[in-house]
């Protein structure tokens, strides 16, 4: 038997024979009835090792969501939102390090959330919500009531008669002298508070007061074109006659700042005495008729966005408010109708003395 050569007569490797023709498909993967092995894939240089998670991942990725929805603010604006001055003033405090949160010195881009206590030079800063809603009510003076939270002296403050806030704290919008009556505006957001006695602002406020001495118009254009008091130049922007003859008038008077003691002290200049000063209008908002003195009523939601814009905010940002809840809304329209049946009742006759009869 001749073995076959591996070779053939060219020296080139022979062909492998094909296989003889059955009828039948060679056998082929695709065809295959077996499951074909599925590829391995082509091993890396680096090692895919499986870290373990460790604990102090867990507690960090739980930390980045709480910051992500986390409810934390700037410090100033809280500050400015508490009526400790504008978000600038605020800044200027933090920068000073008059500013501590939680016993630490604040510095400038601090962020504060509810939980943290928060001290201005030594106090602490009573925080207010954001989502809380804006108020402001007016409140008609009196004489004799202080524009301060309390007296050593005893005497009532303009706080007593104001109806009572949860978590929060009524803000006056500048004050009013001892004697002095009229209208007081008070609100729970401080920034707006500031907004409005800011002298930027450049808000207009009418005076009802009553003079005694002469007032003649060479007087009056005095006061119209400026006097230099203690603190600079200071005047009226209009000046309206009212009832009166002779040595006790009435007149109507717009002062365009809030200064200490304004109106009193451009008159006196002139030589003249104020007997009653009481402020009737402050911007566009004046005193209602039915509300009488010692009495509050509250905004509406139109006259505080009319006020945010006369303080300066940006409209459609600042100007944005939390309507009442609906027993919010109750108590409002009944403290109103209050007020209205109390303005609208006669006052009772009072009764003369009985004679005593005589036998």
């Amino acid at each position: 038997m001749v073995k076959q050569s591996d070779q053939d007569k060219f020296g080139k490797p022979r062909k492998a024979d094909k296989a003889p023709k059955t009828g039948k498909p060679a056998k082929s993967p695709r065809f295959s009835s077996e499951p074909a092995k599925a590829a391995r894939p082509a091993r890396s240089d680096k090692k895919m090792t499986k870290k373990p998670v460790q604990a102090e991942d867990l507690e960090k990725s739980e930390a980045g969501l709480m910051e992500s929805t986390s409810t934390d603010e700037k410090l100033q604006k809280v500050l400015a939102r508490a009526g400790l001055g504008s978000r600038r003033e605020m800044e200027r405090a933090i920068e000073a390090g008059n500013v501590k949160v939680n016993d630490r010195v604040a510095k400038l881009g601090d962020r504060v959330g509810p939980d943290d206590k928060i001290f201005h030079e030594g106090r602490r800063v009573v925080t207010r919500p954001e989502i809380s809603r804006r108020r402001v009510i007016l409140y008609n003076k009196p004489e004799g009531e202080i524009c301060s939270r309390s007296d050593p002296e005893g005497r009532r403050t303009v706080y007593d008669n104001l109806p009572p806030l949860k978590g929060e704290r009524w803000i006056s919008v500048g004050r009013l002298d001892f004697n002095t009556s009229g209208l007081l505006l008070f609100t729970n957001d401080g920034e707006l508070a500031n907004k409005l006695m800011h002298p930027s602002s450049v808000i207009d406020r009418e005076y009802l007061v009553r003079i005694q001495g002469n007032v003649d118009e060479e007087m009056k254009q005095h006061l119209l074109e400026g006097v230099l008091l203690d603190d600079g130049v200071a005047r009226f922007t209009d000046i309206v006659d009212g009832a009166g003859e002779s040595r006790n008038r009435w007149f109507y008077c717009v002062v365009m700042e809030g200064r200490n003691r304004e109106v009193r002290r451009l008159w006196e200049s002139q030589g003249v005495k104020v007997s009653r000063l009481k402020r009737v209008r402050y911007a566009n908002i004046f005193i209602p008729s039915h509300v009488r003195v010692g009495q509050w009523t509250e905004l509406n939601e139109k006259e505080i966005h009319d006020l945010c814009l006369t303080a300066g905010f940006e409209k459609g940002k600042g100007t944005k408010s939390v309507p009442p809840t609906r027993d919010e809304k109750a108590q409002l329209e009944r403290h109103e109708k209050r007020l209205r049946a109390a303005s609208s009742a006669p006052k009772r006759p009072t009764p003369l003395p009985r004679k005593k009869k005589t036998d």
